[in-house]
C-alpha cells in the first residue's frame, strides 16, 4: 500500500521560507516521478513542481519558478519542496503525489498522478 506523508507546513511571513517534506512508502521510491500540487480554498488543485525518478529532470509552474526548488533523496524515500520568497498567493494546502507507473512522467495535470498524501497547510501571514 502506497503512503505519502507530507510535513513542514505552517505559518510564515511574506518573503519567508519553508521546506516541505514528503515521506513515501509502499513502493520502490527511486523508480517513480514525484510531484507537488497545491489547492487554495475555492480553487482547483494546481501543479507546483515535479521531479523524475533519478532527479535528472525537474518541472515548475511559472508562478513558482525561481522561488521554489524540488529535490529528492532516494536513500531516504523523501521528496522536498524548498519554498523561498513566499507570497500571499502561495497560501494553500500542499499535496505530494506520484503516478502508479514507474519510470513515467505524465505531465503537470493532476490526472497524471494516482497517489496522494493528506496535505500540509502553508499559510502566509
Amino acid at each position: 500500500q502506497v503512503q505519502l506523508v507530507e510535513s513542514g507546513g505552517g505559518l510564515v511571513q511574506a518573503g519567508g521560507s519553508l521546506r516541505l517534506s514528503c515521506a513515501a512508502s509502499g513502493r520502490t521510491f527511486s523508480s517513480v516521478t514525484m510531484g507537488w500540487f497545491r489547492q487554495a480554498p475555492g480553487k482547483e488543485r494546481e501543479f507546483v513542481a515535479a521531479i523524475t525518478w533519478t532527479g535528472s529532470r525537474t518541472f515548475y509552474a511559472d508562478s513558482v519558478k525561481g522561488r521554489f526548488t524540488i529535490s529528492r533523496d532516494n536513500a531516504r524515500n523523501t521528496v522536498y519542496l524548498q519554498m523561498n520568497s513566499l507570497k500571499a498567493e502561495d497560501t494553500a494546502n500542499y499535496y505530494c503525489s506520484s503516478p502508479r507507473r514507474s519510470y513515467y512522467y505524465g505531465g503537470t495535470t493532476a490526472t497524471a498522478y494516482d497517489y496522494w498524501g493528506q496535505g500540509t497547510q502553508v499559510t502566509l501571514i
